[in-house]
């Protein structure tokens, strides 16, 4: 769905829809199982910033409610993650900012996002927000196991047959270490 200025200057967009798996591309970090629901208003905010200087930001406020699947950060196996989240976000046209010389910005404006061409697209908006809701690392189970370094089987599922190995090398003039220690 796509949110215009031009529309938005005449009068606020309500929205309400159902985006089906598969309608926004969340890369490798999450994969949407079932429908991804999203509601809310998107209008147009006038910044005077002079007398002739007038900035038409879009402001976007709404919820998102849907299942996902993200990997194992362990085993890689798919986990299944409820996500439910409100947000309210302005976003500017991406030239409104743009100044020849170099400036620090204010934490309000870390806030802003920016949109080009006069419009925005809302599966943009739901793509960043559902990235930004999920938890940074998330785990099939607390005891998971995780894959063996050798074979890459799951240990979880069944014990592979890898031998431990010889340990490193370089950790060989400390093997002894423990046993002096405590002596």
């Amino acid at each position: 769905m796509e949110f215009k200025v031009s529309e938005l200057e005449r009068e606020p967009v309500d929205f309400d829809l159902e985006l089906a798996p598969g309608a926004i591309d969340f890369g490798q970090e999450a994969e949407q199982a079932g429908p991804l629901a999203a509601s809310g208003l998107a209008e147009v905010i006038h910044e005077h910033r002079g007398p002739r200087d007038i900035v038409a930001d879009i402001r976007l406020r709404g919820t998102f409610a849907g299942n996902f699947q993200v990997p194992c950060a362990r085993c890689v196996e798919p986990v299944k993650i409820p996500l439910q989240a409100e947000f309210d976000l302005i976003f500017r046209p991406a030239a409104a900012d743009s100044e020849p010389t170099e400036r620090s910005i204010t934490a309000p404006e870390t806030e802003i996002g920016y949109y080009l061409k006069d419009s925005l697209l809302l599966e943009d908006v739901l793509r960043e927000q559902v990235l930004l809701s999920l938890p940074v690392r998330t785990l099939c189970k607390p005891d998971c196991k995780g894959l063996c370094p050798r074979c890459g089987e799951n240990r979880n599922s069944q014990t592979c047959s890898c031998d431990v190995g010889p340990s490193d090398p370089r950790w060989q003039a400390l093997s002894g270490l423990r046993g002096r220690i405590e002596s």
